[in-house]
């Protein structure tokens, strides 16, 4: 993750903008202004880390929001060196310890919480899944079902969950879905004009919820099948199907003509093995990003000597 990019930046600042975290009115009165502290952040249960890296970011655009000295000075940002994003925490572990002045600290806490409350669970959701279909075939893969403003953050704490990245936006790729086909003239229609028009490195892929609307993707060149709101029966036998039509191509093309699958629609923890069983490729999951809790991570701030 570049946590200096301009679109991270630009979401860190609108955080710090929202909270007016500059014109903190408690902390400016009761704060002595030269205090220093330290700040523990500390996961109150078991979690994946994620967000780590946006703190020192945080901080760096608190003091351009914040002309006062106290907001200028040094900080430091410290973890143990096996703690890190991707990594898993226990209760009661420090994640990071923050040392600057005591008003800064107070006044980003809220932020830097919800930030890393929000990544971090949405990296655990993500592991819980990933874990679940082990030692199969498929991989976790999120959606567009995301907050407005936040997902280049929120696939990154899939990421560090060890999901898989789906498309980042609508410009990233094809994937033709039921509205486009009832809007553009059915199946092979659009399926047709989309092969016939996109540019050379674009895969062409189609949703299909029937063994028939399948058979019809795959006699038009579908390039990659999205199963939707199918049960595991249903997909097992859609991938068997499109296993056979490849097997019966002649043998100098079997390896040329793959049809990657995803299973979509419906998935949960309790029945993802189910489905990464069928030997889909693909599982994508809208809750990671969308129904994911939030991690319960504290921060204690105490007086640091003078």
């Amino acid at each position: 993750m570049d946590w200096k990019s301009h679109r991270i930046e630009a979401v860190l600042e609108q955080a710090l903008v929202e909270d007016q975290a500059a014109g903190d009115a408690t902390t400016n009165l009761v704060i002595d202004p030269s205090l220093r502290a330290a700040g523990s952040i500390i996961a109150r249960e078991e979690l994946v880390v994620s967000g780590l890296g946006a703190i020192p970011r945080l901080l760096e655009i608190f003091a351009r929001l914040d002309r006062h000295p106290e907001a200028q000075n040094r900080f430091e940002v410290v973890s143990h060196p096996e703690m890190f994003d991707g990594v898993r925490a226990h209760p009661g572990q420090v994640l990071a310890v923050i040392r600057h002045n005591a008003r800064v600290l107070l006044s980003c806490e809220r932020v830097i919480l919800n930030l890393l409350q929000h990544l971090s669970g949405i990296a655990t959701l993500t592991r819980q899944y990933v874990e679940a279909v082990q030692s199969t075939h498929a991989r976790i893969l999120d959606t567009r079902k995301t907050v407005p403003g936040m997902r280049a953050l929120e696939k990154y704490a899939v990421q560090c969950g060890g999901g898989t990245n789906h498309r980042i936006d609508l410009a990233s790729g094809i994937l033709i879905k039921n509205n486009h086909i009832a809007l553009g003239g059915g199946l092979s229609a659009v399926l047709t004009r989309a092969l016939e028009r996109r540019r050379l490195h674009q895969r062409v892929q189609i949703e299909v919820r029937t063994a028939i609307e399948l058979e019809e993707a795959i006699a038009h060149g579908a390039e990659a099948i999205l199963l939707d709101n199918m049960s595991p029966a249903e997909v097992r036998r859609c991938v068997d199907r499109i296993k056979s039509v490849i097997a019966s191509q002649p043998a100098s093309e079997q390896g040329t003509r793959w049809i990657p699958t995803e299973a979509s629609g419906g998935i949960v923890l309790a029945n993802v093995r189910a489905y990464a069983e069928t030997g889909v490729d693909f599982i994508s999951v809208g809750a990671l990003t969308h129904s994911a809790r939030a991690a319960d991570i504290s921060m204690a701030i105490a007086a640091e000597p003078a």
